[in-house]
Order: structure tokens, then C-alpha cells, then sequence
């Protein structure tokens, strides 16, 4: 893993597959926002799909370049990324198919619907096949032994937060049930057994996210958790390129250091919006403990960087 570079035709290519078609529907959604004024639960039917396609796009794409990395278990870990992909296209096309028929995906308990009624195995047991890849990604990428501190870190970190990010849907399937009615965009009244928001179950969304106003949103915490690998990822490499430069970043130690705060910031980052969110309170209406909290992780994570700072400047005067 001394590399962040890997030609693009080495990549993993189910995976790529799986990115290309992701891009491609967040083409089609952004056009449906335009021109289809369809609402559910006051946003467009398209923004689901779009949030979706950028994330797995995004995700996908990830996991198609850790795959060059892979020394150990790298069959392993090439089939488990195809099961990934495939799994993928089918969770995200049955969340499309239903935003394009105007009804909700996950949570809808209409089982009049013989199209829902197919679908619904679809998104239970999609998620659950995801995580178990995830899982098993994780562990090969554990067994590694080559490459560089800051980069294994950076992965390895990311990867367990991602874990946790898709474990956090699955929780809250089980946790609690909140059985209601709601109207999808063509009138219909739909039972739903389960709701995003938490205090408020289905929330007023902010624009685009759609992560409750009025009440907590495990969304939040998952959004951030998933997305922990790529924002590791890109310091690692960003410290790698300024180390051409700045002789005291040279030491791999130096940069892993880094890197380790970091994570460890985020980290903490995302155990505040979890606990915030559990406690059925809106990202952008914080009280004084969660500010709190999240001033230690900041403070906690700055001192641990600038240590890692001073540390490698020393070494170098």
C-alpha cells in the first residue's frame, strides 16, 4: 500500500460498474427534480435516488481502488466487492423504481401493493448482504501486512467507521416501531412501520439532506460514518504530496501520527451525532451538552495533532 496511485484499468470492475451506474442516475434524478414536481413528505420523489446514487457511487469507487491494494485474501476480497456491487445496483434500482412510482421505499408496510410487496425482501435483505461484505471486506483488509502506516490507518479506521454507519440503519429497524399512515405522492395512504426522524418520526427535512429539523436522525451519524474513509483517505494522500515538501513529514511515523488524530477526531465526531440523534435532537439545534462534547473531541483531537506536530518538527531542527 505504498501507493495511492493504481491505474485505472486495475481497479475492481463490478465495482466500477456499479460507480458508472450510480453516476448515471444521479444524472436522471437531477433531471427528475426539475421536471417532476412530485412530493413525498414534502421532497421531491428524486431525492432519494440522488442521495443514494452519490453515496454509493462514492463508496463504490472507494472500494474499487482498496481493491489494487490488497495482497493478502485479494481473491477473497475481489468476489465479496462483485457481491457488494451487484447487491448494490439492485438495493439502490428498487429504491428508484419506487421514488419513479411515486411511493416509499423503506419503512412501507403496504403490502396491497404487489410491487411493494416484491420489493420489500429486496431492501430488507440488500442491507443485510451489504454489511456482511462490508464485514468481510474489513477483515481482509485487517490481514494486510505491506505498505505504508498513514495509508493502513486511514483504511483501516474508515473502514470500521463505514461498518458502523451501515450498522446504524439495521439498529434502528429493530429498536423501536412506530406504525402510522402517511400519503405518498399520488394520494395513496400507505402504513408505515418505522419513520427516519427520532421524537418526530417523520420530521421536516432540511433541504437536500433531508435530516430531520425538529427531531433527531440516524441518517446523520450514518451519512457521517460512511463517508469517514474518503475524508482519511484524502488527508493521508494530502500529507503524502505536502511531505515532498516539508522534510519533517517525510517519517512515515510522523504522518500515521497524523492521521491517528485525525481519526481520532472523527471518530468522536461521530459518536456526538449518534448521541445526538439518540436523544431525539436535531443536527442544527444542539444543546449545551452536545456542544459540550463536541468542544472535548475537538480540543481532544487538536492537542493530539499538534503533539504529532511539534514532535516531528523536533526531530528535524
Amino acid at each position: 500500500m505504498t501507493s495511492f496511485l493504481a491505474p485505472v484499468r486495475t481497479w475492481h470492475r463490478p465495482l466500477l460498474v456499479c460507480a458508472a451506474l450510480m453516476l448515471g442516475l444521479m444524472l436522471v434524478a437531477g433531471v427528475g427534480l426539475v421536471v417532476d414536481d412530485r412530493t413525498l413528505l414534502n421532497e421531491s420523489v428524486w431525492i432519494k435516488p440522488l442521495k443514494f446514487g452519490f453515496a454509493f457511487a462514492l463508496y463504490a469507487l472507494t472500494l474499487a481502488w482498496l481493491s489494487t491494494k490488497l495482497t493478502r485474501g485479494r481473491r477473497l476480497g475481489r468476489w465479496v466487492g462483485t457481491v457488494f456491487a451487484v447487491t448494490s445496483v439492485v438495493e439502490v434500482g428498487a429504491i428508484t423504481v419506487q421514488a419513479a412510482r411515486g411511493t416509499f421505499s423503506h419503512f412501507n408496510a403496504d403490502l396491497t401493493d404487489p410491487v411493494t410487496a416484491a420489493l420489500v425482501p429486496i431492501l430488507t435483505y440488500g442491507v443485510m448482504i451489504i454489511l456482511i461484505a462490508q464485514l468481510v471486506l474489513g477483515v481482509v483488509v485487517l490481514i494486510q501486512r505491506t505498505g505504508g502506516a498513514a495509508l493502513n490507518r486511514a483504511i483501516r479506521t474508515g473502514l470500521a467507521l463505514a461498518t458502523f454507519g451501515m450498522v446504524l440503519p439495521i439498529y434502528w429497524l429493530v429498536a423501536q416501531v412506530t406504525p402510522r399512515t402517511v400519503t405518498d405522492a399520488n394520494g395513496r395512504q400507505v402504513p408505515m412501520y418505522q419513520g427516519h426522524g427520532i421524537g418526530d418520526p417523520d420530521g421536516n427535512g432540511m433541504f437536500l439532506t433531508g435530516w430531520s429539523v425538529t427531531g433527531g436522525d440516524f441518517r446523520v451519524p450514518h451519512f457521517f460514518a460512511l463517508h469517514g474513509i474518503q475524508v482519511l483517505l484524502l488527508l493521508a494522500a494530502a500529507l503524502a504530496a505536502l511531505a515532498a515538501k516539508r522534510a519533517w513529514l517525510r517519517p512515515e511515523k510522523v504522518r500515521a501520527r497524523l492521521v491517528g488524530s485525525a481519526a481520532l477526531g472523527y471518530t468522536g465526531l461521530v459518536a456526538v451525532v449518534t448521541w445526538q440523534a439518540v436523544r431525539g435532537q436535531s443536527l442544527i439545534h444542539p444543546d449545551a451538552s452536545t456542544l459540550l462534547a463536541l468542544a472535548a473531541v475537538l480540543l481532544i483531537a487538536a492537542l493530539a495533532a499538534a503533539g504529532s506536530v511539534v514532535a516531528g518538527r523536533r526531530a528535524f531542527s
